[in-house]
């Protein structure tokens, strides 16, 4: 389909922004709608005695208060193991648990109300360090003891490899718990409905899978609960897994009103998901010539107190330990270890952030002591399709770990480092460094990964799109539409999208794992392909034209056996009593065998970036500004450029928070950074000039070419700040946020 144009395009939810006409979840409002307030734990980890709702019931405007006791179905949620109870009843694990409902006629009356309940704990020891967690009289944070996922994947001989080695670069790298921050929180609508089912409005990056969910936490058949997701402020991995929807379901079934809740941004911040912090202890060992022999990787993730997607996320990260480099000996071991430490699940990048940060680097380091250049002992390095993992299997499609390697290396960024490096300040430092990633894309060996899509001729002639991949900001629907769009020979503006809800649209899968643009484009292909078939199909029963005849789109209609239709006409014809409708779905490939001991491993399909980053340090505070970013990134093919330079905008900024900013602070269980005064993102000041540069390497088993770019567009810029912080102190930054504190140490070792 080389030949489709896509109509560039502003995007098709600009204008709702911009005027304020959009309505999220946040903003929705029912007759008779009560608001709820979530009662949270005291303490990080404690028995639950007794909870005495008395008090709370009496207060006037209070409609009812739930305990454990009265949760209808299953009392607990999670994707991979619903561990995480709706309610407490017996123990919490974190300062967010929940351990009563609340309804009431007025958010403040409920907030009044959660202040009466009374709940009796038996304090337990607090566990919040991971590795800790894991010695055998370390407090248990689940009856099962404390740990999540342990896998271990190794090729070759590791230790061997490191003795031939003649450089071994061996050190730990920590890294942060970042918050989401989407500019909406945590929130949602749920509306029980007349005939006893249940109508859910919350932001969620799967709608199906929330319907599963809530049917089994409140003991109902899935077909009884409508979600409806879209569109969601921001997501990043924070709304993947349920957040809100549980609580407020149970209270608007008890009730038989709407009941609302918008989470405040402390209490997002105290219960909310987190990105998982790692430890990493990796020794990499480098023949003279800086070919890579060996490395060697285990991983501490602070799991916090329920499985989410703990483990997962562990092993992505340890198929990227090593990268797409060409090391013949590896070991990559991991633990997701349960502490008291909040609750961590999918964040953009999935774990590669985190091990990336370690082996770039490492890379770096290697380079400086060997006297070659950053970019060289990569390019050494770097594999090619139909070569043979670190991880042991075989990459099969698309690799271009070297194109963007070079195209970095052409930048000006990098062309003209020196020049960009030169401060007429002596306590200013500059320096520029490079980082090369992949990032996994799908669901990985095993596990369901497929996707729908309906394309309806509507009796107007115009299009309706049917998909149930959420919008949260990535700009997707636009892409969608523009792919409808280009195989119909249509304007953008007659397609229109519903999406992201159980009602109306298609099981499309999770908007995760940059998956959305790679499933869609070959979901609504064959939506297209089948819409083809079906007006063939209507023409033959008219005309007897023959049920296989061809139908080409072409300028706003179609070519048949019976002449040009336009879609007008075809709609008069065909579509008054119900849509044409075509229907398409897709199945993602799948590496051809399962890593040992490893669920998910390997992924099929990669997606490639390299960014340069150009740093100022202030030596006398410490403080580190992020000045100029240059960003290679493979999209395969652009279907929107102006969206793609906003994802590595979006991207640069959360990779930037992470390195240099972002960290929610934990002391014994206690959240310290409850607010934007302690928890510090970045902001439009912060954000650096930028030097895009686009390259499109078709990915063949897209029907467009298409890859997903939402995640790699974060995961490089990371290590490159903290590297170019060294190119212009000589200090190496181990863990990270490299706050102004934490530098001025590392500049200042005597003090």
């Amino acid at each position: 389909m080389d030949d489709i144009h896509f109509e560039q395009i502003a995007r098709v939810d600009a204008q709702g922004k911009a005027c304020g006409t959009t309505a999220y979840m946040s903003d929705l409002s029912f007759p008779g709608m009560l608001y709820a307030w979530f009662v949270r734990s005291k303490y990080p980890h404690a028995l639950v005695k007794s909870v005495d709702i008395s008090k709370a019931m009496a207060l006037d405007g209070v409609v009812t208060v739930l305990t454990a006791a009265d949760v209808t179905g299953f009392n607990g949620f999670g994707i991979v193991n619903p561990d995480m109870p709706v309610i407490c009843g017996d123990k919490v694990r974190y300062m967010g648990d929940t351990v009563a409902l609340v309804a009431a006629t007025t958010e403040r009356i409920a907030e009044q109300a959660a202040a009466l309940v009374e709940v009796e704990y038996e304090v337990l020891p607090v566990v919040d360090d991971p590795i800790e967690a894991l010695k055998p009289d370390a407090p248990k944070v689940h009856d099962k003891g404390n740990v999540c996922l342990h896998t271990l994947i190794t090729k070759g001989d590791v230790e061997q490899g490191l003795r031939e080695a003649d450089v071994v670069i061996e050190h730990e790298y920590r890294t942060p718990r970042q918050a989401h921050t989407a500019l909406e929180t945590e929130s949602g609508v749920a509306v029980p409905e007349a005939d006893g089912s249940l109508s859910m409005y919350a932001g969620s990056q799967y709608a199906f899978r929330d319907q599963l969910q809530l049917a089994r936490i409140l003991g109902m058949n899935p077909r009884m609960i409508h979600v409806y997701s879209n569109p969601v402020g921001g997501g990043f991995g924070g709304k993947d897994e349920l957040t809100i929807q549980g609580g407020i379901a149970l209270l608007a079934m008890k009730t038989g009103k709407p009941v609302k809740v918008v989470l405040s941004r402390e209490e997002s911040l105290v219960s909310g998901w987190k990105r998982h912090p790692f430890i990493v202890r990796i020794r990499t060992g480098f023949k003279n010539d800086g070919t890579m022999l060996a490395n060697d990787v285990i991983c501490y993730e602070d799991k916090g107190a329920y499985s989410s997607l703990g483990g997962p996320i562990l092993n992505l990260a340890l198929e990227h330990a090593s990268s797409l480099y060409r090391v013949p000996n590896t070991r990559h071991e991991g633990w997701a270890v349960f502490t008291n430490n909040g609750v961590c699940g999918a964040f953009r990048g999935f774990g590669v952030p985190q091990v990336l940060f370690a082996l770039e680097s490492n890379m770096d380091e290697a380079a400086e002591k060997l006297g070659l250049d950053p970019v060289t002992i990569r390019r050494k390095n770097v594999l090619y399709q139909g070569e043979v993992s670190p991880i042991g299997h075989t990459l099969r499609t698309g690799v271009s770990m070297d194109l963007v390697l070079d195209a970095i290396e052409k930048s000006d960024l990098w062309q003209h480092r020196e020049e960009y490096k030169k401060t007429d300040k002596p306590w200013l430092r500059r320096g520029v460094a490079l980082s090369l990633a992949p990032q996994g894309a799908g669901l990985g060996v095993g596990i369901p990964d497929y996707g729908g899509a309906y394309i309806d001729l509507d009796r107007d002639g115009n299009f309706t799109l049917r998909i149930g991949l959420v919008e949260y900001g990535q700009g997707t629907h636009t892409g969608f539409t523009q792919m409808a769009a280009g195989l119909l020979h249509v304007h953008p503006s007659r397609v229109r999208i519903v999406a992201g809800q159980t009602e109306g649209s298609v099981d499309t899968g999770p908007a995760t794992a940059s998956r959305s643009t790679y499933t869609a484009s070959n979901a609504i292909a064959a939506a297209f392909h089948d819409f083809g078939v079906k007006v063939a199909g209507a023409l033959d029963a008219k005309y007897h034209t023959g049920a296989d005849a061809v139908c080409e789109a072409k300028d706003g209609g179609m070519t048949t056996l019976v002449g040009f239709r336009t879609y007008e006409e075809l709609a008069q014809e065909f579509a008054q009593e119900s849509p044409l409708r075509g229907e398409g779905y897709f199945v993602w490939p799948t590496a051809d065998r399962e890593i040992p001991g490893a669920a998910g491993l390997p992924h099929w399909i990669y997606s490639f970036a390299a960014q340069a980053a150009l740093v100022e340090v202030n030596t006398l505070t410490g403080e580190t500004r992020l000045l100029k970013v240059a960003t290679a990134l493979d999209t395969g093919r652009t279907v929107n450029l102006q969206q793609v330079e906003g994802q590595i905008d979006g991207g640069v900024a959360q990779g930037e928070g992470f390195a240099l900013f972002e960290d929610t602070l934990i002391a014994k269980g206690q959240v310290r950074t409850k607010n934007f005064s302690t928890y510090i993102i970045p902001t439009v000041q912060d954000v650096p000039e930028h030097e895009y540069i686009i390259l499109e390497n078709p990915e063949g088993t897209s029907a467009f070419g298409v890859r997903g770019i939402g995640e790699v567009v974060m995961v490089p810029i990371i290590p490159a700040v903290a590297l170019a912080i060294h190119d212009a102190t000589g200090v190496w930054v181990r863990q990270l946020p490299a706050t102004p504190e934490r530098l001025y140490r590392l500049l200042h070792p005597g003090l």
